[in-house]
């Protein structure tokens, strides 16, 4: 047997491509030390801001005298099959501390209740208001009102994907600020003040973002998000610590530099007339929302505007996450492919003459890691494991190799954990932390490399398609388990001035 393998491993050798790995394995080491050095850096970046953000704002957060200078909001909720959240998120916004907003939910062509759910639960009716296209959409059939809850607001139109409906949302939309949510997302009580906060301090901000956490595990009450816990399932667990190391090093790494890419289409704070002024969102790409900001980031720099695109660490916005592999791997295919299309169509921003941070930083960045890290990161590791079995790499080197990826991707998982609950608190049982912590180790063995060769798959995808149109949902199965219903009286009014039917839906 050892003969056969010997022969095996000769042919191998001789191979052509065998032998290019072979000296391209430099490289690769080469390249995840680059990768990961430039993930440390922004890890520190974003610690020392997180730090000095809540030492700054955790003792009073907004003075009252300011409270009466925030400008009123309209809350866009694109919906397309979402029976089995929609009437929740609604409710949870109603009892939004915020001051002065609207919700706007655009039905766009469910095939299921939703519009129905929607109408039951808050009285709408259809009225003849004005419909003012400045962005081109699906045709409209309708806009609905309602008596009781005055706040909220349905658009019913064909369907046409989510951007589509944003775009008919923001058609609706009566005031200046416009926040994007999704149907199946809880804010909390003072989420929205938090994240329109830096709109009051700096004129110069067009857009602002939050936090996106993971709601499984979590109760939901009424629309109220009445306790905070851990997933019950491995693949919400890892998910969980993919956000806290995406939202609270990835993002906040990029605000100082006024370099972020990307706003969360979940939760993110948009100046109106500015997003109108691009022509709103693309409806032919699946990556909406990062392809809005980067168009923003470029017809601002070419225009000489001065401009801030900001991202807040606290307000945090709760999202169910996929629970099942189809679902995870679907979403994360989705997510691959909208953000080559988002750098490819904005190409021109990247070593422009004004291009600033965004466009010599931060662009670079996420073309050379975000987009072929996948490419670079699979080849890699094939390469290396087929190099040691046929002798061109010692194993001593591999094991090297392996143990450094694994290691660094551990110390950035932990360290995001650390910051967590150091900074925001959200998990203070002992038994929590130390799930969390197991979930920050283990990720790194299998879901990572999962997850890798998701988004290589969404690459390849982009690459052998890139000229079809596409405004695919990206539906993912939802059990919707954290809703309850209160079985006691009436709850509460919200503290904002809101009428009886805005506080009990």
């Amino acid at each position: 047997m050892s003969g056969y393998w010997q022969m095996l491993v000769e042919y191998l050798q001789r191979l052509p491509w065998i032998q290019i790995a072979g000296s391209m394995q430099w490289f690769f080491m080469a390249y995840f030390v680059a990768i990961n050095l430039a993930y440390l850096i922004l890890n520190y970046i974003s610690a020392y801001q997180i730090v000095r953000y809540m030492r700054e704002y955790r003792a009073n957060y907004l003075p009252p005298a300011l409270r009466d200078y925030q400008p009123p909001v309209s809350i866009i909720l694109p919906a397309y099959n979402e029976t089995r959240s929609v009437v929740s998120s609604v409710r949870s916004l109603l009892r939004t501390s915020y001051p002065e907003f609207e919700i706007v939910v655009v039905n766009d062509g469910s095939s299921d209740a939703t519009r129905e759910a929607l109408i039951e639960a808050f009285g709408l009716v259809k009225v003849p208001e004005a419909y003012r296209a400045r962005l081109p959409t699906q045709p409209v059939q309708g806009v609905y009102a309602s008596a009781r809850f005055p706040r909220v607001h349905m658009v019913d139109k064909d369907n046409g994907g989510k951007a589509d409906a944003i775009n008919a949302g923001i058609n609706c939309a009566r005031y200046p600020l416009f926040c994007v949510m999704d149907a199946d997302s809880i804010l909390q009580p003072e989420s929205l003040s938090r994240v329109v906060r830096p709109f009051l301090e700096d004129r110069r901000v067009i857009a602002s973002g939050g936090v996106v956490r993971v709601l499984n595990g979590c109760t939901v009450t009424d629309g109220m998000l009445s306790k905070v816990g851990l997933p019950n399932r491995l693949l919400p667990s890892f998910q969980l610590v993919e956000y806290l190391r995406a939202f609270l090093f990835g993002r906040m790494g990029w605000s100082p530099m006024n370099a972020l890419l990307i706003i969360s289409g979940a939760f993110g704070v948009f100046y109106k007339e500015r997003v109108v002024a691009i022509g709103g969102y693309k409806v032919d790409t699946v990556g909406e929302d990062m392809d809005l900001v980067i168009r923003l980031h470029r017809n601002l720099r070419e225009e000489e505007r001065d401009y801030r695109i900001v991202f807040v660490p606290d307000p945090v916005c709760w999202t169910e996450a996929p629970s099942d592999i189809k679902s995870l791997r679907n979403q994360r295919v989705r997510w691959q492919r909208g953000l080559a299309e988002s750098l490819w169509s904005n190409i021109g921003l990247m070593f422009s003459r004004r291009g600033g941070t965004p466009g010599w930083v931060a662009f670079p960045f996420m073309l050379l890691f975000e987009f072929l890290g996948p490419l670079i990161e699979v080849v890699g590791y094939v390469s290396m494991i087929v190099l040691a079995l046929v002798g061109l790499v010692q194993l001593e080197v591999f094991l090297v190799f392996l143990a450094a990826a694994v290691g660094m991707g551990i110390l950035l998982s932990v360290n995001a954990m650390l910051l967590e609950e150091l900074s925001f608190g959200l998990f203070t049982k002992p038994s929590q932390q130390l799930r969390l912590f197991v979930v920050a180790v283990l990720e790194n063995f299998g879901y990572r490399q999962m997850n890798s060769m998701w988004r290589f798959s969404g690459t390849l995808g982009w690459l052998f398609s890139r000229n079809k149109k596409r405004h695919s949902w990206g539906q993912i199965n939802r059990d919707g388990s954290w809703q309850h219903v209160a079985t006691a009286g009436p709850t509460s009014a919200p503290k904002n001035g809101a009428s009886e039917g805005d506080a009990n839906p």
